[in-house]
């Protein structure tokens, strides 16, 4: 049995050295990244058992995500393979003010968008503690928000405890036809994440984080609700209970992956047997140490975590 499966498309990313522009870079880093296998990653690192699952191209690109995820100790037996698409990649320019920083998406045709239910092994979903994806899987085709769907209602009726995070994006789809598609998966999902911007863009609710939440709990049944608020912190409700949580401080290097970092963080200590609080403490925890890490995901130890927890992040270590 596996603690956390997660489902959902991960990227190579491209980015030239800091200070170069993307027309003129003769150089690239490589690395994979993808907000389930993001998730993933930090739960892995952090002491659980976790897998991600997808569909890549049999190629040196897809392996080449494979090989990076396996180094952090994520399972990838679920991986379906295709011989007939692409590698979905992102480039990514830093930026520094005025300059802002550019993401320019190269996902078209990409193999994980012909992903069906049929190709997947649903039997590791159904005995998994919990199954994670987001709101970016079933925006990138219509095969995809159905296979969402059947993996989501075939976790849930196993009794697998499902999680998802809104993460819309605005490059991949309009707030009307985000709102229909959550809504479809909603009476699937136990444990949603939501940043506070993407409940008022894309759900229309109104109020502060607390309002936010009982409303969504209210109307959808969801066990636990986390509401993510930036520099404000977050805010968990679960049984009618409210639990608040600032940010711990950090020095931005690449704020790339720090939601994804939260939601590992809390998975992780969830199933650790933390309680909401103790999962939100990590969950802030992990976010706030991503930030100083580049690239998309939280290369992080349990050790790493306890410290900045108490309060101990900013000492030397000899």
């Amino acid at each position: 049995m596996t603690a956390l499966v997660t489902f959902g498309e991960t990227m190579l990313r491209l980015s030239p050295p800091r200070g170069e522009r993307l027309e003129t870079a003769r150089e690239f880093e490589v690395q994979a990244g993808g907000a389930e296998s993001n998730v993933a990653v930090a739960a892995a690192r952090l002491g659980r058992d976790a897998a991600w699952f997808s569909k890549l191209p049999d190629s040196p690109l897809g392996r080449r995500v494979v090989g990076e995820l396996r180094s952090h100790g994520v399972g990838t037996d679920g991986v379906v393979w295709d011989a007939d698409h692409r590698q979905g990649l992102y480039y990514l320019e830093h930026g520094v003010a005025p300059r802002p920083t550019n993401v320019v998406y190269d996902r078209a045709d990409a193999a994980v968008t012909t992903l069906e239910t049929s190709e997947i092994d649903l039997d590791a979903v159904r005995d998994a503690d919990v199954c994670y994806t987001s709101g970016i899987t079933p925006a990138l085709s219509e095969t995809l928000r159905e296979t969402t769907a059947d993996v989501l209602a075939a976790a849930q009726d196993a009794g697998t405890t499902t999680a998802f995070d809104l993460n819309y994006r605005t490059k991949l789809w309009e707030p009307e036809a985000a709102a229909e598609a959550y809504r479809d998966l909603f009476d699937s999902i136990d444990v949603l994440f939501a940043a506070q911007r993407d409940a008022e863009t894309v759900l229309g609710r109104e109020g502060d984080a607390e309002s936010i939440a009982r409303g969504l709990a209210a109307d959808f049944g969801f066990e636990t609700v986390v509401v993510t608020r930036g520099a404000d912190g977050s805010l968990a409700l679960t049984d009618g209970e409210v639990y608040e949580q600032g940010v711990y401080e950090a020095e931005t290097h690449d704020a790339i992956g720090t939601g994804d970092a939260f939601v590992g963080g809390y998975l992780a200590k969830h199933l650790a047997g933390g309680d909401v609080a103790e999962s939100l403490r990590w969950a802030a925890a992990t976010a706030s140490f991503k930030r100083t890490i580049e690239g998309d995901v939280a290369v992080v130890t349990p050790e790493d975590i306890e410290r900045v927890v108490a309060d101990e992040g900013d000492g030397i270590s000899r």
